[in-house]
């Protein structure tokens, strides 16, 4: 057996942990919105058309906010085209995922799902097609307390008092050859920032992000960003961040290390804000929106051709093994390892779309594989994230050279005196022995739950006729002796081990 150690001690802190980082995703794409959390004739449909089947799911995820409409769809949505009576609602063509938009679901009944949900609203909007003016008619819709026309018209459709939307995402992914009005990031950078201001003189409070590169790999990455924030960077408080992970040519040892990827993703762009700011002579410190990451089969979807304009295409409705929900595991170990700089991240999907929750229409909802590990690192991270020096043994890959077996993160609750430990195993053949030392914690820190998520078959999924085939089981071994915490960790396996002192 393999064995790998860390000392945790209170003092050492990165950051708070942010609510903000168990965000999600829900774009008018596929069967996200229609089918997923919206289907009046479901039967546990509830008076709005709501499943209450996936707003039950959506709280027991965790989800603190949600990043609406989009996407790629929100770079040729017009907003007003969603407001006031269903029957007079005019169907769209979008673009970007070749299908028709009924708007039926429009900013207010978004708004109503998102208040039942219990969730906070980060809303996009749309700077590929439209610009300044829209942007300014769609926040004083969300927030204006009233007299002005478009307050007025908001009361008249149900909703008197104002959203009180506070974060909104300065259009999407706009260094895309594929995005609806794909800019150069000086076009961008001008918009956004004149956008920005325009929207902070109408509401000082807001929180804004700027587009930041739709991956790593994209071939203007951190030239983007810099140009980018040299025009922007006073007048935004985020850079946003996008990557999706997939095995490639059945590489799974390369795949497991996929949060190395993201842990460079999130200095560079941090070094490269930092490096605008020290030019600009800024005292301010950017901070990072991660509002899209999660396992994607792409080459799976690159390969599908549009079949026509429908509604409610079933699109990307990938289904997620063991493997995938230990990735996922490791991405939020990433996320919180750098919560000095990533204060907000969403998951995405939240529905269908390569999402962490499934529907059949008329049918069952269930949870896929993802879902676990982002349920209970939402639950159990509490406090303050600690920092984490591990000593590990390294395997090689392909596309990483040699990464350490262990991926670890834990949080410390000093109210509550809790400290949660969030580790994963990458190696695919081989169990770990885990040694961590609580030297710096007062004695009587004793296993309060444990959990472990992993199979003898990395290719199990759930589904809609065996939705518990993956679940995560009692870590039994795990224990607390002489004041180390110490646990076998199975091969390509996700572990989460509350301690408590009650």
């Amino acid at each position: 057996m393999l064995s790998a150690s860390f000392i945790l001690d209170p003092a050492f802190t990165i950051a708070p942990v942010s609510r903000r980082t168990f965000g999600s995703f829900v774009e008018h794409m596929g069967r996200c919105v229609y089918t997923g959390i919206y289907e009046p004739s479901h039967p546990t449909a509830d008076a709005d058309g709501f499943r209450a089947d996936v707003l039950a799911l959506t709280r027991e995820l965790g989800v603190s906010v949600v990043r609406y409409p989009g996407g790629n769809f929100v770079s040729g949505y017009r907003w007003e085209d969603g407001i006031g009576p269903v029957a007079d609602r005019p169907v769209r063509r979008d673009l970007a995922w070749h299908s028709l938009e009924t708007n039926e679901i429009g900013i207010d009944e978004f708004m109503r799902w998102a208040g039942k949900a219990g969730v906070e609203v980060m809303y996009a909007v749309n700077l590929g097609t439209r610009g300044v003016q829209e942007a300014l008619d769609v926040q004083e819709y969300l927030n204006q307390p009233d007299r002005t026309h478009l307050a007025r018209l908001r009361q008249a459709n149900g909703h008197p008092e104002p959203y009180g939307v506070t974060m909104f995402c300065l259009g999407n992914e706009l260094d895309g050859p594929w995005q609806t009005g794909h800019k150069t990031a000086h076009e961008y950078g001008r918009l956004a920032v004149e956008t920005a201001r325009a929207m902070r003189s109408a509401e000082p409070g807001l929180e804004l992000v700027a587009c930041g590169s739709s991956s790593s790999a994209m071939p203007t990455f951190a030239a983007w960003e810099a140009e980018v924030l040299e025009l922007t960077y006073d007048a935004v408080d985020y850079i946003s961040a996008h990557a999706y992970y997939e095995p490639h040519d059945g590489d799974l040892g390369s795949f497991l290390a996929s949060a190395v990827d993201m842990d460079h993703f999130v200095t560079s762009v941090a070094a490269t804000a930092d490096s605008v700011g020290a030019r600009l002579k800024s005292d301010k410190k950017l901070k990072i929106s991660f509002d899209e990451w999660n396992v994607w089969y792409q080459s799976a979807f690159h390969a599908q051709q549009a079949t026509g304009w429908e509604v409610a295409p079933r699109v990307i409705e990938d289904s997620y093994n063991v493997v995938d929900a230990v990735v996922v595991g490791s991405l939020l170990i990433s996320l919180l390892r750098h919560s000095d700089r990533v204060t907000a991240a969403c998951l995405a999907q939240l529905v269908n779309v390569i999402a962490p929750i499934r529907t059949e229409p008329d049918g069952p909802a269930w949870r896929q594989t993802i879902f676990h590990p982002f349920a209970l690192t939402s639950r159990l991270a509490r406090g303050e994230v600690l920092r984490v020096e591990a000593r590990s043994p390294g395997y090689e890959t392909a596309r990483f050279g040699t990464v350490p077996v262990l991926d670890a993160v834990a949080t410390h609750d000093a109210g509550s005196g809790e400290v949660t430990v969030f580790v994963v195993n990458r190696h695919l053949t081989e169990s770990l022995d885990l040694a961590v030392s609580l030297a710096g914690f007062p004695a009587g820190l004793r296993v309060g739950e444990s959990w472990t998520l992993a199979d003898d078959d990395l290719y199990a999924v759930n589904t809609a006729a065996d939705p518990d085939r993956v679940v995560p089981r009692a870590a039994k071994d795990a224990e607390v002796t002489d004041g180390v915490l110490r646990a076998a960790l199975p091969p390509a396996s996700w572990t989460a081990v509350r301690l408590t002192t009650g």
